[in-house]
């Protein structure tokens, strides 16, 4: 009995592993999208408006997220109903997004940190943790909600998540 909660604790954590390794890249290459449009709109005709250049660099970077999300990381999670899931993504991350305006909002507006570099930090370096943070377990939990599939690769992480009973 104690081995077997012991394979299903190591399976549990295998399984949350891999979705955050995979997390992990996608919002890597998101963070690349993300501050160089956020870079590129700040030098260029948004820098006096840094919270407005860090709302539309999110946008075009959440755009890349949800693909990669759902058709990578969490591709065994999938709804069938694409309309929610898509709607409870973008709700999601609107949070994720109002996280990260804030941090710059606040750094900028009411701290008085008016740099380029200031706004950077705030924006992408202390909103995208918090954000990230938060969107990992709405992802997990909120929007990719569906039963794991049968992929060869996810063929028994099915049997992780149901009670067992013993006899």
């Amino acid at each position: 009995m104690f081995g077997k909660l012991v394979d299903r604790i190591k399976g549990l954590m295998g399984l949350f592993w891999r979705e955050v390794a995979k997390f992990g890249v996608v919002g890597g290459i998101a963070f690349v999208i993300d501050t160089g449009i956020y870079l590129w709109l700040l030098g260029g005709s948004m820098s006096g408006h840094p919270t407005k250049a860090k709302i539309i660099s999110a946008i075009v970077a959440t755009i890349f997220s949800w693909l990669a999300n759902r058709y990578w990381t969490f591709r065994h999670r999938r709804q069938a109903n694409v309309l929610r899931e898509v709607s409870m993504f973008i709700l999601m991350n609107g949070v994720g997004i109002a996280i990260a305006g804030a941090c710059v909002y606040i750094s900028h507006w009411v701290l008085g940190f008016e740099s380029a570099y200031a706004d950077f930090v705030s924006g992408s370096v202390v909103g995208l943790v918090l954000g990230t943070i938060f969107r990992f377990f709405a992802y997990r939990f909120w929007v990719f909600t569906a039963e794991l599939d049968q992929e060869p690769g996810f063929a028994d992480d099915h049997k992780l998540l149901e009670p067992q009973v013993e006899n």
